[in-house]
């Protein structure tokens, strides 16, 4: 029995294999698909959907400007009048990695609130955070350089 050469068949496996890296790449589009930002009492979340990712760990980090008021009050619970109070804006970030599956991430991060600095109380009046605004937020997929604006949050805990 002769063997015969066929030509044809180095060329379909290059075909084969160009074909299944060209669809490999095509999927790797990452893209913010959703992202949302909430509050859990007065730190800031950030909850996202991202798609066109490749397989593994996927970096984030999440920034925003916040601005937050602090009171004093006495043993009462009530603030005094007076002028005891402080605002205080900070830049808050928070970072992780998330397990792409099947070219997905969905995931949460939270950040917040900042502390009071250096404002503290005269003794016998306790220290409470009475509002927090968060501004300017960006959530970022550090691996592959995709950024999304996320709308502010506010949240008065205390009116004073």
């Amino acid at each position: 029995m002769e063997m015969r050469s066929k030509p044809w068949i180095p060329a379909v496996v290059v075909l084969i294999i160009s074909s299944f890296f060209a669809s490999s790449a095509m999927s790797d589009a990452p893209k913010f698909h959703r992202a949302v930002s909430s509050m859990d009492r007065a730190s800031l979340v950030v909850s996202w959907d991202e798609r066109g990712l490749g397989n593994g760990d996927i970096d984030y980090t999440l920034t925003a400007d916040a601005n937050a008021t602090y009171a004093c009050f006495n043993g009462g619970g009530k603030h005094p009048q007076a002028a005891n109070k402080e605002t205080v804006n900070a830049k808050v970030s928070a970072s992780g990695s998330f397990e792409s599956k099947n070219g997905r991430v969905q995931a949460s991060l939270k950040t917040g609130p900042p502390g009071p600095g250096g404002f503290s109380c005269p003794k016998g009046q306790e220290l409470r955070l009475a509002a927090v605004s968060y501004a300017n937020i960006v959530l970022t997929d550090t691996t592959n350089g995709v950024s999304v604006s996320v709308d502010g949050q506010a949240v008065t805990l205390i009116a004073l």
